[in-house]
């Protein structure tokens, strides 16, 4: 019994702590979307991607007997 009125009181004693925090800044404000490797290198690979295919495809109706 006392072991359990401990726990909570230490559990009170923890959560005041926290209650009394001050509030965070919020950090700096967001700028504008970055679009720096992932998306680019994203971007570039689906026009490299589309390329070939474009290319595979022209290359298998050109060798096609008429």
């Amino acid at each position: 019994m006392m072991r359990a009125a401990g726990i909570a009181a230490l559990g009170i004693l923890c959560s005041a702590a926290v209650a009394l925090a001050q509030p965070g800044s919020g950090g700096p404000r967001p700028t504008t979307v970055p679009i720096d490797g992932g998306a680019s290198l994203l971007l570039a690979s689906g026009v490299a991607l589309s390329l070939k295919k474009l290319r595979d495809r022209k290359k298998l109706r050109d060798s096609r007997p008429r």
